[in-house]
C-alpha cells in the first residue's frame, strides 16, 4: 500500500521544514515590528517614495486586510501591503514594503528569472493540479501504457517544483534590491538596515523551505514509482 510506507517520512521531513520557517519569519517580523524607523515614514510611504525615485508611477499601493499577505499583483499593477505593514513604521513594515516594491522593479526592467516564472505559472498550476490523478490513473491501468501515464504524472510534479526553484532568484533579488532603494533613499539606518536584512532573511527561507519540501515530495514520487518500474 503506497499511502502507508518509509518515504512518508519525506512528506513529513518537508512539513517540518515549511512550519520551521513560518514560524520564524513571523517571529522575526514581530520582534522588529516594535522599531520605530528613524525616518518615521510608514510601510505605505517607504513604498510610494521608492518606486518615484525609479520613475515608476503607474503602480498604485494598496492596504490589504490579513497578516503579511504583502504582494505585488502585475495584472492589476498595485503593491497590496497588510494591515501590520501598510500604515506602520517599523523597520520590519518598511523592509516588507520595499521588498514588493523590488518585484515591481523586476517587472518593469523585464528582469528574466521573473519573466520565466510568469511563463511557468499556468504550467505550474496544471502541473501541481494534475499530477497525482495522472498517476492515479496510471496506477489503475493495468497495460504497458500505464508506466507511460505515470511518468507523465512525475512530468507534471515536475513543472511544479521548478516553478519552486524559479521563484529563488526572484525573491533573493527583490530583497537585495528593497535593501539598496532603502539605503540609497535614506529611508533607513545602518542599524535599521541591518534588522530589516534580518526580516528579510527570515522571509527568503518560507521559500527556501517551500522548494525543499516540494523536491523532497518529488524524490519520493520517484522513489515510489520507479520501484514499481522495476517490477
Amino acid at each position: 500500500m503506497i499511502y502507508f510506507d518509509y518515504t512518508y517520512i519525506l512528506v513529513l521531513i518537508g512539513a517540518i521544514i515549511c512550519m520551521i520557517a513560518s514560524a520564524r519569519v513571523r517571529t522575526t517580523f514581530n520582534k522588529y515590528s516594535k522599531y520605530r524607523s528613524m525616518s518615521g515614514m510608514t510601510g505605505a510611504q517607504a513604498a510610494e517614495r521608492i518606486l518615484r525615485s525609479a520613475g515608476i508611477y503607474d503602480v498604485q499601493i494598496r492596504h490589504v486586510s490579513g497578516e503579511l499577505t504583502d504582494h505585488y499583483d502585475p495584472r492589476t499593477k498595485t503593491v497590496n501591503l497588510s494591515d501590520s505593514v501598510y500604515n506602520s513604521t517599523s523597520v520590519a513594515a518598511v523592509g516588507v514594503a520595499a521588498h514588493e516594491c523590488g518585484h515591481v522593479i523586476q517587472h518593469d526592467t523585464n528582469y528574466a528569472p521573473l519573466t520565466f516564472r510568469t511563463t511557468l505559472v499556468p504550467i505550474a498550476n496544471i502541473g501541481s493540479t494534475l499530477a497525482w490523478p495522472v498517476i492515479l490513473i496510471g496506477l489503475l491501468i493495468n497495460s504497458r501504457s500505464s508506466m507511460m501515464i505515470i511518468d507523465i504524472g512525475i512530468i507534471l510534479f515536475s513543472l511544479a517544483v521548478l516553478f519552486q526553484l524559479v521563484t529563488l532568484p526572484v525573491e533573493f533579488n527583490a530583497s537585495g534590491r528593497a535593501l539598496t532603494l532603502l539605503q540609497e533613499q535614506g529611508i533607513l539606518g545602518s542599524d535599521e538596515l541591518a534588522y530589516t536584512r534580518k526580516v528579510l532573511s527570515a522571509a527568503a527561507l518560507t521559500y527556501v523551505a517551500s522548494a525543499a519540501s516540494a523536491i523532497l515530495q518529488l524524490f519520493r514520487i520517484i522513489l515510489l514509482f520507479g520501484g514499481r518500474r522495476r517490477d
